[in-house]
């Protein structure tokens, strides 16, 4: 069966996270708030909407709920720091060959969309940074959707957006849970998760999802899972 529409997570697939910034910046914020998590601590909700990880992190951290301004107030002082960070940090770069893939992937006739556990201000700034306005098809970002991951809410709206109407014409791939079972809750036809220490034990109880070792080893996997794509590779 074809593609009609790929849909990539951002951080840690195709945006290089070799760093950690993202957790690192979670943990930096909730230390302001008078939380001391880890990034361990981090690893569960990766992927979720930053309000949400910020809400649960702080439950868990003091056993009780904390109020709504709270977790606005620390999720404004998150997304500052990663606007700052993808806008000027000189390590910021895409996962080697991204670019090359979504090209190989829109010339086969394939719509290449980007969705996020981010809120839009965080990805405009790595759009932007990385030159991919003219490389990829859409993007969205959870706090323009109901409900974000795992919840199949974003992309639902990239198909409705794209026209296609059959989840099993659309892939996904991410590098954690909550990009996994986002996948798997909108029915999509190819669900991969990169490997790595969130998405491992999950993988070995996932029989459906397809692993895959690093980006440059995608087309390999579309391959194994019978998909009738034409020959791509990472130029």
């Amino acid at each position: 069966m074809p593609i009609d529409l790929f849909v990539f997570d951002m951080a840690g697939t195709t945006v290089d996270d070799a760093g950690d910034h993202v957790a690192s910046a979670l943990v930096a914020v909730l230390e302001g708030a008078g939380v001391r998590v880890t990034a361990r601590d981090v690893d569960p909700v990766m992927g979720i909407p930053k309000p949400l990880a910020i809400r649960e992190l702080l439950r868990q951290a003091r056993a009780q709920s904390p109020d709504a301004a709270e977790v606005a107030s620390v999720h404004a002082e998150f997304q500052a720091a990663m606007v700052d960070f993808y806008r000027i940090d000189p390590s910021v770069r895409e996962i080697p060959g991204a670019t090359a893939l979504f090209r190989r992937l829109r010339d086969a006739g394939i719509r290449v969309a980007l969705d996020t556990g981010f809120d839009r201000a965080i990805v405009d700034a790595i759009i932007e940074r990385l030159g991919w306005r003219d490389v990829v098809d859409d993007s969205i970002a959870s706090d323009e959707v109901e409900h974000g991951r795992p919840a199949p809410d974003m992309i639902r709206a990239l198909m409705k957006r794209s026209g296609v109407t059959d989840p099993a014409c659309v892939a996904k791939l991410g590098d954690s849970v909550s990009d996994i079972d986002e996948g798997l809750n909108a029915g999509c036809g190819f669900v991969g998760a990169i490997v790595n220490v969130r998405t491992e034990a999950f993988l070995a109880s996932s029989p459906a999802v397809m692993r895959v070792q690093s980006l440059a080893a995608l087309p390999e996997a579309l391959a194994r899972a019978g998909f009738a794509l034409p020959a791509i590779g990472i130029a």
